[in-house]
């Protein structure tokens, strides 16, 4: 008899195990370049399927003779909705972190992709973005667009050292005369648009290298980590958030505008180095830096309340409202956070 309660122990035991969900593995961000050529075109493929699918955006949210037309769109849509609520604020590296988690989920759940969202190391072409792989126009997204004179009337100045403005003439993305529909500015009206670039190299070389990164991460707790990334509106006291941006978009390009900037595909790959700097300073000091968080919860008003890891973020249709806290650990995939993922590297202080 005591046999067989061994058996039925041991069978029960196994049956347990069979039961038991394995912990799912956090997929790998890489860096473009390091993409095979399939890898790539793979990923550029999706991003046209998540541009072609309808929109979810339910009928009437948006005002009438919207241009929230695809699931690409609806992306499009809630960073315009929240652009003056996730910027120089607390919450902006772990709201961006979030955004792009659910751009990379779009891509892989509806589109079929089977990558993780890549990311783009602008320190490698700092000195010259114009030469970087992801403007490729075979592999990459596509380059610049031909120059577009200055509006010497325009209340912001033009972006320093701009080199294009008009629609992007190579690569996957170039003689589409809508592929954008939202903007310029908070417009939510249907504006059938191309893709602009507005390269601006020498502005790129100022905050895309090394030297800025490394300053950024030295920085000893969050807040002021936070400050260096996105720096201040200023040309002149840009940070690593703004060099990508205005080096890619200039003053014309989508990338330049802070509320339409995810109309042009680069954005996410700008993001995931983002959240890649955020993720290799907060690996610097493991696990102090999980609940390291602070700043104002108002843009531009330091004085506002403090956000803490209980502070709500939501990204629309698109994802399930969460919390700052639940976007710490990258890694989490369910273990104290949702998201799960990691990068094939980081930086580190030198």
């Amino acid at each position: 008899m005591v046999g067989g309660i061994k058996s039925l122990i041991i069978c029960a035991s196994a049956a347990l195990a069979a039961c038991t969900p394995t912990p799912p593995t956090p997929i790998v961000r890489k860096e473009w370049r390091t993409l095979t050529t399939s890898e790539k075109a793979e990923y550029i493929n999706a991003v046209k399927c998540i541009l072609a699918k309808p929109a979810l955006t339910p009928e009437g949210s948006p005002p009438t003779g919207h241009g929230v037309i695809s699931r690409y769109d609806n992306l499009v849509y809630t960073h315009i909705q929240q652009t003056m609520q996730v910027h120089y604020v607390g919450h902006f590296l772990a709201w961006h972190r979030l955004f792009t988690a659910t751009y990379e989920k779009m891509l892989r759940n509806e589109c079929g992709y089977t990558g993780a969202q890549p990311y783009w190391d602008w320190t490698l072409d700092a000195a010259d973005i114009t030469a970087s792989p992801v403007f490729d126009p075979m592999t990459g997204f596509g380059g610049n667009g031909p120059w577009v004179p200055s509006d010497p009337t325009a209340w912001m100045p033009p972006v320093p050292g701009r080199t294009g403005g008009g629609c992007v003439v190579d690569g996957p993305f170039a003689g589409i005369n809508d592929l954008v529909h939202l903007g310029p500015g908070d417009s939510l009206l249907y504006n059938p648009q191309c893709l602009k670039r507005d390269l601006a190299p020498s502005f790129a070389s100022m905050y895309l290298g090394m030297n800025q990164t490394q300053l950024t991460l030295s920085q000893p707790d969050f807040g002021w980590f936070n400050a260096v990334v996105e720096g201040s509106p200023s040309f002149d006291a840009s940070g690593v958030h703004g060099g990508g941006h205005f080096g890619v978009g200039g003053t014309f390009g989508q990338m330049g505008d802070l509320n339409t900037s995810p109309a042009d595909p680069i954005f996410h790959l700008h993001h995931a180095n983002l959240d890649r700097l955020w993720w290799s300073w907060q690996s610097l000091n493991l696990p102090a830096r999980l609940s390291d968080i602070s700043g104002p919860s108002i843009i531009m008003q330091p004085t506002s309340p403090n956000v803490t890891l209980a502070h709500p973020l939501s990204v629309g249709v698109s994802g399930v409202d969460t919390t700052v806290g639940d976007v710490m650990k990258i890694d989490a995939c369910g273990t104290g956070g949702s998201m799960c993922y990691t990068y094939d590297s980081l930086y580190t202080l030198l």
